[in-house]
């Protein structure tokens, strides 16, 4: 996408045109497209919590993405892709998949934001570039130029600060909800209640904070596409003809 006015790095939330199917009521592309979106989460600081144990990672939730050959985008942080490399690249050499940008620190670019550290101004670029160079180094291919602020968090501010790094950030307009969620069904029926044609979901690749999203995974996939819907990158989706 464009540069916003005065440089704003550009947001992207929703696809509101394409595929020459006319518009939903709610004035967004009326081709059933959507999006899943996971977060690979993991901040600069939990490295003891890993070495303990925790598992910051999901990768019985990629073997079903793989399973049921729904193309997905994955925001990860440069912290999570400098601790399982060997799952990073794998799931960047897949064309299932592409790779996005979450930051490497995964500390917030606005506050407040759910009691997350906060990024300075004049080191925010830094911190998306080091997450670019973790993925480099992890041999992670298919990137792509988008990012995701953690948390969902930013302001004017942040938004001038990362025009430099040539990033659009996305966000989303259906919230799974699967955030240290135990009742599959709950982050299933929120996904299925909220998807529009043209929308963009956020979910979470880490089984120690997303532990539900697997099992809501498998209902969600099967009920939208008997309601016709297609699953895209969001690559895909920013395209007028996806």
């Amino acid at each position: 996408m464009a540069p916003g006015p005065a440089g704003r790095t550009p947001v992207f939330e929703r696809r509101t045109t394409g595929g020459g199917a006319g518009r939903d009521a709610g004035g967004g592309s009326a081709e059933k497209v959507v999006a899943l979106t996971f977060d690979a989460d993991m901040t600069a600081d939990q490295g003891p919590r890993a070495a303990s144990g925790e598992r910051f990672d999901n990768p019985e939730l990629v073997a079903l993405l793989r399973r049921l050959k729904v193309p997905s985008t994955v925001f990860m942080t440069g912290r999570w892709a400098e601790e399982y490399p060997a799952q990073a690249k794998a799931i960047g050499a897949d064309p299932l998949f592409e790779v996005a940008n979450h930051s490497y620190s995964h500390h917030a670019f606005s506050s407040p934001c759910y009691g997350l550290p906060v990024v300075a101004k004049g080191a925010m670029t830094h911190d998306i570039e080091r997450a670019f160079s973790a993925f480099r180094k992890a041999g992670v291919r298919n990137v792509v130029p988008y990012f995701r602020f953690p948390g969902g968090c930013y302001d004017d501010t942040a938004l001038r600060a990362l025009a430099p790094a040539n990033v659009t950030a996305v966000q989303w307009d259906v919230v799974s909800g699967d955030a240290f969620a135990t009742d599959a069904d709950a982050v299933a029926e929120q996904v299925l209640d909220g998807v529009r044609p043209g929308s963009l979901v956020v979910m979470h690749c880490t089984r120690s904070a997303a532990p539900a999203t697997e099992a809501a995974v498998r209902r969600i996939v099967p009920e939208l596409r008997e309601r016709g819907y297609r699953f895209v990158r969001v690559s895909e989706l920013m395209e007028d003809g996806a």
